[in-house]
């Protein structure tokens, strides 16, 4: 196995969306929408400006593994003072190519290129099969992460 490493560009969205889409699912999501139209929309729009971009791991042709990290900034603070914030998303890696360390590459790749980019933190909300890898890494849980549905 000889695994290659790349950026993701507007011409893999074909491969890389259904590969979202099927991480959603084996997280738990069940709603009946088509989500596709939305992930398009929002990839080819952040890709262009670059608040996106992901790394992707290949086996020749066939993409094994994805990472995704957003950009959005807030007011600054005493734990980030630039206020970027990289948002990881998309870490999947095919069922078959699982714990042979593609995960921990796209990661390490992806949170370089936040610090690169003046991200002061990454933050993540992990699945149940992501949280060692995680932790392993050095995130930090952080108990007082709230989200309200709208």
């Amino acid at each position: 196995m000889s695994i290659l490493y790349r950026r993701l560009t507007e011409g893999d969205l074909d491969i890389f969306i259904p590969m979202r889409i099927a991480q959603l699912r084996e997280e738990g999501a069940r709603d009946e929408i088509d989500l596709a139209p939305a992930l398009w929309d929002y990839y080819r729009r952040h890709l262009g400006d670059g608040t996106f971009f992901s790394w992707l791991a290949a086996d020749g042709d066939t993409i094994v593994g994805t990472s995704g990290m957003s950009i959005v900034e807030k007011p600054p603070w005493f734990g980030c003072p630039t206020g970027k914030i990289g948002l990881l998303s998309s870490m999947f890696t095919a069922p078959a190519y699982r714990r042979r360390g593609i995960a921990r590459q796209l990661l390490t790749r992806v949170v370089d290129e936040a610090s690169a980019r003046g991200c002061g933190v990454v933050q993540i909300t992990a699945s149940d099969q992501g949280v060692l890898l995680y932790s392993d890494f050095g995130f930090v849980k952080n108990g007082n992460f709230m989200q309200y549905p709208l």
